[in-house]
């Protein structure tokens, strides 16, 4: 599903060239729930946006489904992202002036999916998430864990091939990580979702079937988790 190969990300400055990211090489399978970890500053969150088309390498080579990602233009990319992609962040990045329908609802209208349609796709996430009663409120009206929710549903509202998680319980309390984490292995086991998520946290790791550890822009191991 996805190849990074020979990935450098890097900038440029006063003669000095300070690598992100230096020689990755990477293959993850469809249906995998890959965890990425390692300290802060390794590279995680860049390698996240290079894989979900919101960052460029400098160079090398990024299949997806044997698409040549690093010969596309932007509108191309563009388009695969938004149907291909659902992005889930530490912090929400839900839209504060938008009810939890409209935040849920607004990837559907980038797609330009008809009313009807997007009527019916939003109410069956808020009634998955058990959300319909929170469906006018704002996101300054909601706990973490809700927030957390709200962005997971709008990140599946597409049907997305790929669900890529930034720190996805960074603000969380430990039950409210835990029922997230409990959703991600369901949307992987049950639906076949593949899943890649950056965190610090080696127990909300061990809910994915791979861990891959990165230190200083680069692979330093990339195995198979194995629970105690």
């Amino acid at each position: 599903m996805i190849k990074l190969v020979d990935i450098d990300k890097y900038l440029d400055k006063k003669f000095q060239r300070t690598f992100i990211l230096k020689g990755i090489d990477l293959e993850i399978g469809q249906g995998e729930f890959v965890s990425v970890m390692g300290p802060s500053g390794a590279g995680k969150s860049t390698l996240l946006n290079i894989i979900g088309f919101l960052d460029d390498a400098n160079s090398g080579e990024y299949y997806f489904f044997d698409e040549p990602v690093h010969k596309l233009n932007e509108k191309q990319k563009s388009q695969y992202h938004k149907s291909h992609i659902g992005f889930v962040f530490q912090a929400y990045h839900l839209i504060d002036e938008l009810t939890v329908y409209e935040n849920i609802e607004m990837p559907l209208l980038y797609r330009k999916v008809k009313g009807s349609e997007r009527k019916s796709m939003v109410a069956d996430m808020l009634d998955r998430f058990n959300i319909v009663a929170k469906k006018d409120l704002f996101p300054h009206q909601l706990s973490g864990g809700q927030q957390q929710l709200v962005g997971v549903a709008r990140a599946l509202i597409g049907s997305p091939k790929l669900i890529l998680a930034d720190e996805p319980t960074g603000n969380l309390h430990s039950d409210q990580s835990t029922e997230i984490m409990e959703l991600f292995k369901q949307l992987n086991e049950e639906d076949g979702v593949t899943i890649i998520q950056v965190t610090h946290s080696e127990k909300m790791a061990s809910y994915g079937n791979r861990v891959i550890n990165m230190q200083d822009g680069m692979l330093v191991e990339n195995n198979p988790y194995l629970a105690e």
